[in-house]
Formats: C-alpha cells, structure tokens, sequence
C-alpha cells in the first residue's frame, strides 16, 4: 500500500521522537527518501506514491519539501498538514531500519550518502537535468543492488 509522503514524513518523526531523536527538513527529506527507495529495493513496491525529483542537493519530494521548509536548520516538531501514515509491518520495520542506521547522519551527510556517482539521483541528474522526475524503476533497481552487495557471499565446497 502506497502512502502520500507527508504522512511517512509524519510518521517517522513520531518514530524519531519516540527514540530520541530530532530531524531537521533536510534529514526528514533525505530519510522518507531512503524509507521508499528500501521499500521499492526489498518489498518491489513503493512506499510513497509522490514523485521524488533529482534537486540540487539531492533526490527532493516537493510535498514534503514544501510541508517543513520554514524550519530551516531547526528539528522540525510537526507537519501541520499530516497525519501518520499507518505502516503495515514491513513497511514500519524499513522505516524502523532507516532510522537505526542513518538517523544519526546530519542532512549534509544524508544528501553527500544520495548524490553518489551511479545513485538514482546522479543517473537522473546526468541524463535529464534539474527537477526531473527519479523513476521508482531507478531507485528500485539501486537499492536491490544495495541489498544484493550487502548479502555475505555463498562460497561453494571445493
């Protein structure tokens, strides 16, 4: 089941608050990213159903951008316009995840881990320019790449 972005972007800062831990927009954004490329890379579905297109500073989804832009640099405490999504338990899980291994990254170092050479962004950034839209097809086919590297390799009895 897709989700609007806002309401993933709700959901995983009641998740961060619930540990401690507070987002600023650029973290949220980069965060709700990941969730949804992991969801597409593990679960072959999304996790959002919004566009994310490649910005300058890395893959954006507009809705979300737009929602907590007014908090500049400062934890953003709401999405006025939001309530949370109701993961299943995969999807909880992932976003669970997400937050265990990148949550502590500041936003600098989340979009320097999205703007990598070959990432759905710099693919989309090279071929089509500024704002363009990130095919899912893109990001799916990166994070089951990520995934398949990450798996120890079988090694067969000599």
């Amino acid at each position: 089941m897709t989700h609007k972005a806002l309401s993933v972007a709700a959901a995983m800062l009641e998740k961060a608050r619930d540990r401690n831990i507070y987002l600023t927009p650029m973290q949220l954004l980069k965060l709700v990213y990941i969730a949804h490329g992991w969801t597409l890379g593990l679960l072959s579905r999304p996790l959002v159903d919004d566009d994310v297109e490649a910005w300058r500073y890395g893959p954006v989804i507009p809705a979300v951008y737009h929602a907590v832009k007014h908090y500049r640099d400062s934890p953003v405490s709401r999405i006025d316009t939001a309530t949370p999504a109701h993961l299943d338990p995969e999807e909880a899980d992932i976003v669970d995840q997400v937050l265990t291994i990148y949550g502590d990254k500041n936003g600098i170092m989340l979009s320097s881990i999205t703007h990598q050479p070959n990432t759905p962004w710099d693919k989309t950034w090279r071929s089509f320019g500024k704002n363009a839209v990130i095919s899912n097809d893109v990001i799916e086919a990166h994070y089951a790449s990520l995934y398949e590297k990450s798996k120890p390799q079988e090694t067969s009895p000599a």
